[in-house]
């Protein structure tokens, strides 16, 4: 297990880019970059509750929100998978990852707010994202600042 981390500077408050990371519909969108049709099952993005990160054909990856304050910082700690609606938080497959982490860290200097992601990633999979983010992150840039 690796870590890795990406980073944008955004022209608009960070609680304008919260809200695209967050609102249902805007996660949506910037999500896209990993899979079209992503989407999120969450109890309003509660510190301490579960949360599935699913596709449209309900596969995807349950979690815990490990740390949720608003405008500044959200982390997520990844459990295990969900496929066919079933969830798997015990396979050796999934002992392999259990446990890594996703942060995303706020933080504005005069109306510029950078957004930071780490995240634990294994080797596997490590391309994918190393691909995916940035894509993600200019939708995120884009939406935040309106250029849709």
């Amino acid at each position: 297990m690796q870590r890795i981390n990406f980073s944008i500077s955004i022209n608009a408050p960070k609680e304008k880019v919260w809200q695209v990371l967050w609102n249902d519909s805007s996660y949506r969108q910037w999500t896209s970059a990993f899979s079209e049709g992503s989407y999120v099952v969450t109890d309003n993005w509660k510190e301490g509750t579960k949360i599935l990160f699913l596709s449209p054909g309900g596969s995807g990856m349950v979690s815990t929100v490990a740390a949720n304050r608003a405008n500044e910082y959200m982390s997520f700690k990844h459990l295990g998978e969900v496929k066919d609606g079933v969830e798997d938080t015990t396979s050796e497959k999934i002992k392999e990852w259990a446990g890594s982490t996703e942060n995303y860290t706020l933080t504005e200097t005069g109306g510029v707010t950078e957004l930071s992601i780490d995240m634990d990633i294994t080797d596997e999979f490590k391309d994918m994202f190393m691909d995916m983010w940035p894509k993600a992150l200019k939708l995120v840039k884009d939406l935040s600042e309106n250029k849709n």
